[in-house]
């Protein structure tokens, strides 16, 4: 079995498409194969799984994690579609503040690969979506922070009118109140 790697807009965003074996008995593919990712530029190591599920119009983000703990994800759907959107947060990147959304279902299967350095969300255009994430380090609430949904200076188009977010979510500072420590290494 093998995987398709595209990179996109941003470089170091990468769309994964796992190959499936299907007959009549359905479909078998491998969600994760540590040496195949390592050997198309995905070298982290996941260490904590998160799974949500989450109804239509509901909008998660935009949320990362500050170090010594910053995470990066591995985002898969594994029932209905979202809208998934990642924001460069790296200072000296010459894609900060840009970010990149696609679709993602389980229909398609492909993931998304989002390394450290980047915001996080998503919004759910099924009737329900069931959404699994790895992640590169452990949930850490003394480090976790975000980017409001609907900052103005990122323009980001959410295809949902009126998404529901939490409380927390609405808190969420715009771009020129964000805290975050990330620096671009390219």
């Amino acid at each position: 079995m093998s995987f398709r790697f595209q990179r996109l807009e941003i470089p170091d965003i990468v769309l994964i498409t796992p190959r499936a074996l299907e007959d009549e008995r359905g479909c078998f593919l491998e969600m994760y194969k540590r040496s195949e990712f390592e050997a198309h530029g995905v070298p982290d190591t996941f260490v904590q799984d998160n799974y949500s599920i989450s109804a239509r119009g509901v909008l998660r983000g935009l949320h990362y994690q500050k170090l010594p703990k910053a995470q990066g994800k591995l985002v898969m759907v594994l029932g209905g579609e979202i809208y998934d959107v990642a924001v460069d947060i790296r200072e000296g990147s010459p894609w900060c503040w840009k970010w990149i959304a696609t679709r993602l279902s389980a229909r398609d299967r492909s993931m998304l690969y989002i390394p450290v350095g980047f915001a996080h969300g998503f919004c759910v255009l099924s009737d329900e979506a069931q959404v699994l994430y790895k992640a590169t380090e452990e949930y850490a609430p003394e480090c976790e922070r975000g980017v409001r949904w609907n900052d103005p200076s990122l323009g980001i188009p959410w295809p949902v009118a009126r998404p529901l977010i939490s409380g927390k979510d609405a808190r969420l500072p715009s771009l020129p109140q964000v805290n975050y420590d990330f620096k671009y290494e390219g």
